[in-house]
């Protein structure tokens, strides 16, 4: 099983040279510690900035440095800041080729509900609509299960949904998943140490297991 670090190292694996990518809030913002230094990608944040560096060390930290989810960030050499909406005109034109968010629940159709639970006071959805409806290409990192042991992945999303048929790719603490076309979870690497039975039990929308499933290596 996966945790929070062991996600971010394999969907770093996922980044191609010459990439722009959006991180989302949470897991995905640690994605920028660990892509491969040989690799020229540029990461953009909703908030008006392009070229974000790995995460400062407390000697580099500016409080006036933000990421979009209000964590203190670096820049690399040649980055831009801009207003808000310079930012979201280069998300809604389908300039970022790669966006990573976190995920309550995803549908075996790839439908994503990632913004709010009913009842709980939230400041509202964010860029994550213009996100999901822009990107060329969705990884979620995720929970497999919730923390009473609910399945995560299911047939329909229960939640109010952030975008429909969008999310193409799953990183969770136990299974790496593509979400297939005609709808489907198709298992393509199991965590360290968890069985294809052990995925198969936490996973309500349809799982698809051709072959041996190889171990993720981070």
């Amino acid at each position: 099983m996966l945790d929070k670090i062991g996600i971010a190292k394999r969907i770093a694996q996922e980044v191609r040279d010459g990439m722009y990518i959006n991180l989302g809030i949470g897991i995905p913002t640690l994605v920028a510690n660990y892509i491969p230094s040989h690799l020229n990608v540029v990461l953009q944040s909703e908030n008006g900035l392009l070229g974000i560096g790995p995460f400062p060390t407390e000697d580099k930290v500016d409080p006036d440095l933000i990421n979009a989810g209000k964590q203190t960030i670096t820049m690399m050499p040649g980055s831009a800041l801009f207003s808000s909406a310079e930012s979201f005109a280069m998300i809604r034109g389908g300039h970022v080729d790669l966006t990573i968010l976190g995920a309550m629940e995803v549908s075996e159709q790839g439908d994503i509900a990632n913004w709010k639970v009913p009842g709980k006071m939230v400041k509202g959805m964010g860029g994550a609509m213009d996100l999901v409806a822009s990107a060329k290409h969705i990884i979620v990192a995720m929970q497999h299960c919730s923390k009473d042991g609910a399945s995560k992945l299911l047939k329909e999303c229960t939640l109010p949904i952030t975008g429909t048929r969008c999310v193409k790719k799953i990183v969770s603490d136990l299974a790496v998943l593509d979400v297939l076309p005609q709808g489907g979870f198709k298992l393509l690497e199991r965590a360290p140490g968890v069985s294809v039975d052990e995925i198969r039990n936490a996973t309500a929308g349809k799982l698809i297991v051709e072959g041996e499933i190889k171990e993720m290596i981070l």
